[in-house]
């Protein structure tokens, strides 16, 4: 038990000493995690970060390849591809003189994801995980009458959750409402924290507020992620940002949201930190998932999972 003032994510990570902070879910998903990631460094902890990746991978050479499905991305990565978050956060961290590198996994299944994360752990001697979801689809349980887009953020949720041998293994999910554009129900994402709450594996929430060295850095990297992938940038991460700058509302700050109607609030710029095996228990459908190899066996996995289920209806916040 920890006292009130002092927050049981990093209390957790007290005695860490080698931290992976991780991007469940593709994407830009690992640019959530790095105020965690930059407060870490701060503490003098040695921090690697590592995403699952929506970028092309296949084509890079073999000397970026510390093991199967694990690449080793720098800022000199695939110059010339477009879209790739995991360099462009690797050049950002070289500008601010932090070690730049990202590791980045390909999309898989359970099992190789599981292999490489492994790997990974081994290289370095992790002593700690967490794994960050740009979002809230990561806490459906798999009766909900909507989940977002929840293959790749439960396909790391499984890995780690077979993955013994570490002391801390941890989940942080930030951007509350960002996945209502995909279907899913907060008053639900709030009634599933609930039931983590009383399963013991919600550790709270903590915001980034932009006064603070991390939030100031992190403001700069989403600045610079959008600047140098004009074309797609992440609208979970502005989304945050423009949270964490203290805007309201619709904010418009990419022509991909024209025709959507945002609600930026500070809810978006908290951190809600959970257990992952008190949250991977939860999971209804995650032995469904376990002996995956492939991508679309999960999606396949989930979607056959759901054919006669009854959900739970989505419900409004009363407030």
């Amino acid at each position: 038990m920890t006292a009130l003032h002092t927050n049981p994510l990093f209390a957790r990570l007290a005695d860490a000493e080698r931290i992976l902070v991780a991007g469940a879910g593709g994407g830009f998903d690992i640019y959530a995690g790095l105020p965690i990631a930059l407060s870490l460094l701060h503490q003098g902890k040695e921090v690697h970060l590592a995403n699952l990746s929506f970028s092309s991978l296949a084509g890079l050479p073999v000397e970026e390849w510390a093991a199967p499905d694990l690449a080793v991305i720098t800022p000199d990565s695939a110059p010339h591809q477009t879209y790739f978050p995991e360099r462009t956060l690797a050049q950002w961290l070289r500008l601010h003189g932090y070690p730049a590198r990202v590791y980045a996994f390909p999309q898989t299944g359970v099992q190789p994801l599981r292999a490489a994360y492994r790997e990974l752990v081994d290289l370095h001697r992790i002593d700690a995980i967490v794994l960050v979801d740009g979002g809230t689809d990561i806490l459906m349980r798999g009766d909900e009458a909507g989940l977002g887009t929840p293959e790749e953020d439960l396909t790391s949720v499984a890995a780690l959750a077979g993955l013994g041998g570490i002391p801390e293994r941890l989940v942080v999910s930030v951007g509350f409402g960002v996945d209502a554009y995909h279907g899913v129900s907060h008053a639900l994402v709030l009634e599933n924290i609930a039931a983590l709450e009383r399963a013991g594996a919600y550790l709270g929430a903590f915001s980034v507020p932009r006064a603070t060295r991390e939030g100031a850095l992190f403001l700069d990297a989403v600045a610079h992620a959008q600047e140098h992938t004009p074309e797609q940038p992440s609208i979970v991460n502005g989304s945050i940002a423009a949270a964490v700058r203290g805007s309201f509302g619709d904010v418009q700050f990419t022509t991909r949201t024209r025709g959507s109607e945002l609600f930026v609030n500070p809810l978006m710029s908290l951190c809600f930190a959970f257990d992952l095996p008190g949250l991977a228990a939860h999971c209804l459908y995650l032995d469904r998932i376990e002996d995956t190899h492939l991508m679309r066996q999960v999606h396949s996995r989930i979607a056959e999972f759901r054919e006669d289920l009854v959900t739970r209806p989505p419900r409004s916040i009363p407030h």
